[in-house]
């Protein structure tokens, strides 16, 4: 791998840092045009979430009435729900094959599609391992995301040692990562015990540091407290950063994941890290338009001053930062948790909706 120095300067800044750094790009879409953009740039592997397929749907409504159609058609007993999966499904498996040549290159542990497992399950560990392992049979090369909440622990383990590749999500703090990681430790253990196949499951550890970044300055908000407001755009950043260093420092076979974007510093700060970082596409082109370069960051500590005023002044920066500042049983009820999972299932009523005026269109 080349370093920093002797890649060209003119190269687009999210080129550049592919090629030069352990780090991986990958692209927090499954849209078809925007994936192959990004790989372009140097992607090596794209998401899907109920956020993110309905946003492709909506984009490209004429297309996706006439495919959810024949959805129907072929499927005329199921109600508006499974369809909009079926969709899910379609969508997250063409992404897929857009990423196979990634997939074998690096021999599995790029080159992934996310797909997302339904956030009506997130009470149900045992659906969320069988969908899970469902998914993850769409194609070779797809990983499955299950949240990082006292039930989908258990799920990640399970799903682990059933074979699927995992992708952690609604996740927001050191804590939940290193639960989560641990939870893919003791599934690849169990498979070991019982003489399973090994393999590279290529599974991920999302920390979606911008949603910590929100939940925290809504929260300064309601607690009227004041501090210099750019300090809360370093708390998913410093998350990140101390999350990574545990990682590294126990070697788990997971990489964590950068997800959620608000500033550039959730890729510029971590660049040089042997992790994945999973920017919208609209980010990677205005990385790129703006020629923003990053160097190795990833050991660069967040200013100890910005970390001590968060600390200081944010109780739930202090329950995201420290290793211990969740337990398992409080991941379902942390702010951003709770959120995230709000907007997911809104997202999946809104997708049902969509399919709803196809299957029983509005009288005229």
């Amino acid at each position: 791998m080349n370093d920093f120095a002797s890649e060209p300067m003119n190269a687009l800044p999210l080129a550049r840092a592919a090629r030069t750094s352990p780090t991986s790009l990958w692209n927090d879409s499954a849209d078809l045009a925007e994936l192959s953009s990004s790989i372009g740039f140097g992607a090596v592997g794209a998401t899907c979430n109920p956020v993110i397929a309905l946003a492709v749907i909506k984009a490209n409504l004429p297309e996706w009435r006439i495919r959810l159609a024949g959805l129907a058609a072929e499927h005329p007993t199921a109600g508006e729900s499974e369809i909009g999966w079926l969709a899910v499904e379609q969508l997250s498996i063409e992404a897929a094959r857009l990423l196979e040549p990634a997939f074998a290159d690096s021999r599995g542990r790029n080159g992934r599609l996310s797909i997302q497992t339904d956030p009506r399950f997130h009470r149900d560990s045992a659906a969320l391992v069988e969908q899970a392992v469902h998914f993850s049979g769409l194609a070779d090369n797809i990983i499955v995301k299950i949240p990082a909440t006292r039930v989908g622990i258990e799920a990640i383990e399970e799903a682990t040692y059933r074979g699927v590749s995992i992708n952690v999500t609604v996740s927001f703090s050191v804590a939940q990562a290193v639960a989560a990681a641990e939870a893919i430790e003791r599934g690849l253990q169990r498979r070991a015990n019982d003489n399973l196949a090994e393999a590279e499951f290529g599974s991920v550890v999302t920390i979606m540091g911008g949603r910590l970044d929100d939940w925290l300055k809504y929260r300064a908000g309601v607690d009227r407290v004041l501090i210099d407001p750019g300090h809360f755009e370093w708390a998913g950043v410093a998350v990140l950063k101390k999350a990574y260093a545990i990682f590294q420092e126990r070697g788990f076979h997971s990489r964590i994941l950068s997800a959620a974007f608000r500033n550039h510093m959730h890729w510029s700060e971590l660049v040089g890290g042997d992790l994945v970082i999973s920017p919208p596409y609209d980010w990677q082109a205005r990385i790129n338009e703006s020629q923003l370069h990053a160097d190795n960051r990833i050991s660069t500590p967040v200013d100890p001053r910005i970390v001590d005023s968060l600390y200081a002044h944010s109780p739930d920066f202090r329950r995201a930062y420290e290793l211990d500042g969740l337990t398992v049983e409080e991941f379902d009820t942390f702010g951003p948790t709770v959120r995230t999972l709000r907007q997911f299932l809104q997202a999946d009523a809104e997708l049902d909706a969509v399919v709803r005026d196809v299957l029983v269109p509005d009288a005229v």
